[in-house]
């Protein structure tokens, strides 16, 4: 009987958890379709101000070999205060996927013509051909959570 209920339960647990994650998480804020230009925005701030980056995890991926050879694998928790700017930085070589787990954040993207307004409960996947910065406009902090890839020879001072 068990067998049968826990069987009977498993299916509506993970539509349960598909359905809570499809209505309280969404895809962040996107560039306007006439917004989208390359080269759009010019390179902002250079300079982390008035926010904390704390890796959290880290693993290195080299046992994986191949590509992998001195990869790492980050989270980390970045709280920017209002007013607070993480610096212009690039995502050729480094994908991110965002977390706007509170408050608000601008991102200034080099291939978009207006600012993007990202809201808690918001991912945003970062790769490829994609330069940006973020400014922190409201006034509460702003709690972000990166899970990146690390590139061989970077260091985590030079990649906010």
């Amino acid at each position: 009987m068990i067998d049968k209920l826990i069987a009977f339960r498993l299916p509506l647990t993970v539509a349960a958890a598909l359905g809570l994650f499809a209505t309280t998480s969404a895809l962040a804020g996107e560039c306007p379709k006439d917004q989208v230009a390359a080269n759009a925005m010019e390179p902002g701030a250079t300079a982390p101000e008035g926010v904390t980056d704390d890796v959290l995890a880290s693993i290195d991926l080299s046992s994986k070999g191949g590509d992998w050879k001195g990869n790492a694998l980050r989270m980390r928790k970045l709280v920017v205060q209002p007013g607070g700017v993480v610096p212009w930085h690039s995502h050729d070589a480094r994908p991110a996927s965002i977390l706007i787990l509170e408050g608000t954040i601008t991102e200034y993207r080099s291939s978009c013509k207006v600012p993007i307004e990202h809201k808690a409960g918001e991912v945003t996947a970062e790769f490829g051909d994609l330069a940006h910065w973020w400014k922190n406009n409201g006034a509460k902090p702003a709690v972000l959570y990166s899970a990146d890839i690390l590139p061989p020879m970077a260091s985590d001072a030079d990649t906010m």
